[in-house]
């Protein structure tokens, strides 16, 4: 039996704080614990590593071209250095399935992705890079936006990932590279204690990130506000979803986004009529979630006008 070997692949553009995290790891924290360790670099930015001091601590390094990633390179340097740990420096610019569709040795595992997002340039690599970008976030299990300062809009940034990768983990580092105390419960646009949490329709978007991540916070809350019904073909005649169509702040696709709902009505709604909702939060476990999740159990539901605007945001 091919004993698993661990590996951990750090992705980001040039300059992204990617070889400072790796050295700061493997040096100051010790992670490998003295583990024989292949660290493969396919980018060489401003900081460079100490190769004779990673030798020391039983790590290896290899700088390669975009033409070495390859399965048979691969395979030799299992062979030159057979290796307990494997660790990837990504070049940031290149399509991912370069790496992930290749061949790799026997035993190589990734059980670990992190994308490293420099805050201060997220908004110009969004707008100049946008799918190279996407891809990055989209394969993530770990985003750490670093470089943050008192601009950074991290709200925003946490929900737009959280849109399109629900299950990666958001870090936000100052420039000193401390991580900051999440407060992701802050700068709901609604109050979450009122009797009745009242949506207005371009809060929708924040609702449903904020729900999602945290449903115990909004189990047996009263909820009222307007979506637009849709009927999945494998949902009995009791229940629907209303939802909206929403867009992230970086992504190009389009979505449907909505929680389950319970309704005795539901088998005479129609899809895309819009509707008043009113009900209770639950929560309880359905595949879409691949877990437990949102539900809402209405206890009205009325036909309504439109939204003005067709999509919501995540911000």
């Amino acid at each position: 039996m091919v004993k698993e070997i661990p590996v951990y692949i750090f992705m980001g553009f040039l300059e992204s704080g990617k070889t400072t995290f790796a050295k700061e790891t493997l040096l100051d924290r010790n992670f490998t614990e003295g583990e024989k360790t292949l660290l493969l670099v396919f980018e060489e930015g401003e900081e460079e590593y100490d190769v004779e001091a990673l030798k020391k601590k039983n790590i290896f390094v290899e700088y390669l071209e975009e033409e070495d990633l390859n399965t048979e390179n691969l395979i030799d340097l299992q062979k030159k250095y057979e290796p307990k740990l494997v660790m990837i420096e990504y070049n940031g610019t290149w399509k991912l399935d370069k790496i992930f569709s290749i061949r790799v040795p026997k035993g190589w595992t990734v059980v670990q992705v992190i994308s490293f997002v420099d805050a201060q340039t997220f908004d110009v690599y969004i707008a100049n890079m946008k799918s190279i970008m996407m891809e990055q976030l989209n394969s993530a299990d770990m985003i750490i936006f670093n470089r943050c300062d008192e601009n950074t809009r991290r709200s925003e940034y946490r929900r737009s990932i959280r849109a399109v990768n629900r299950r990666a983990q958001v870090i936000f580092e100052n420039k000193d590279g401390v991580a900051e105390v999440d407060e992701d419960e802050a700068d709901l646009p609604y109050e979450i204690d009122k009797p009745v949490i009242e949506l207005e329709d371009e809060d929708f978007g924040i609702f449903y990130i904020d729900a999602a991540d945290n449903p115990d916070r909004y189990v047996d809350k009263k909820i009222k506000f307007r979506a637009m019904v849709h009927r999945p073909s494998n949902y009995g005649q009791n229940s629907f979803v209303p939802g909206r169509f929403a867009m992230t702040c970086c992504a190009d696709d389009i979505a449907f986004i909505g929680f389950k709902c319970y309704y005795g009505g539901a088998k005479n709604l129609s899809d895309r009529q819009w509707v008043i909702v009113e009900g209770t939060i639950k929560k309880e476990y359905y595949p879409e979630f691949q877990g437990e999740g949102p539900v809402i159990y209405a206890d009205s539901v009325s036909l309504t006008s439109p939204a003005e605007e067709d999509l919501v945001y995540f911000n």
